[in-house]
């Protein structure tokens, strides 16, 4: 889509944070308008209806918008959003009881090209392995992700997030 509609579109998200939780209605109103100027097959338009009922608290409603988006090409449409739907779509796989397939999504991303959404990949892989009773892997994902922003002690929580998950000798 061109810039003025993804100006929009950022327009409308930047007044969610003060919105009160009473007007989610007419959040998701404006954000329906602005995905019903795109063609019906948009995984933009799929995309961004997902994030609004993800943030007004309805996981159970984005969960299968987020798979449509995907599946018709959000990633090449745009890589960035793309792997924000995978990210957003294993939390709300985790929320409504199914982390283990938000594990399976998210995991191929921990080998992809390096962004600025990398620790949003590990903290929700790690929620969704706690889910799973997998603590130590979590755990040992966030410290991992957290590391590198220390001012002091990276390579000893590094190599503490690795001990974590390395089997003992």
């Amino acid at each position: 889509m061109d810039q003025d509609w993804e100006d929009r579109v950022a327009a409308v998200w930047a007044t969610f944070e003060a919105r009160p939780e009473a007007d989610a209605d007419a959040f998701r109103a404006a954000v329906d308008a602005l995905a019903d100027e795109l063609p019906a097959d948009s995984p933009l338009g799929l995309f961004e209806r997902a994030c609004a009922w993800d943030s007004t608290g309805h996981s159970d409603r984005a969960v299968p918008l987020y798979r449509e988006a995907l599946a018709r090409g959000l990633g090449e449409v745009s890589p960035y959003k793309g792997r924000r739907a995978k990210i957003q779509l294993s939390s709300s796989l985790r929320n409504t009881g199914h982390p283990e397939e938000g594990v399976k999504l998210l995991c191929p991303e921990l080998l992809a090209p390096s962004d600025e959404l990398d620790d949003a990949v590990r903290a929700t892989l790690a929620l969704c392995l706690s889910s799973m009773g997998r603590d130590r892997e979590g755990l040992s994902l966030v410290l991992g992700a957290l590391a590198p922003h220390l001012p002091r002690y990276q390579r000893s929580m590094a190599a503490y997030a690795r001990a974590l998950v390395e089997p003992e000798d």
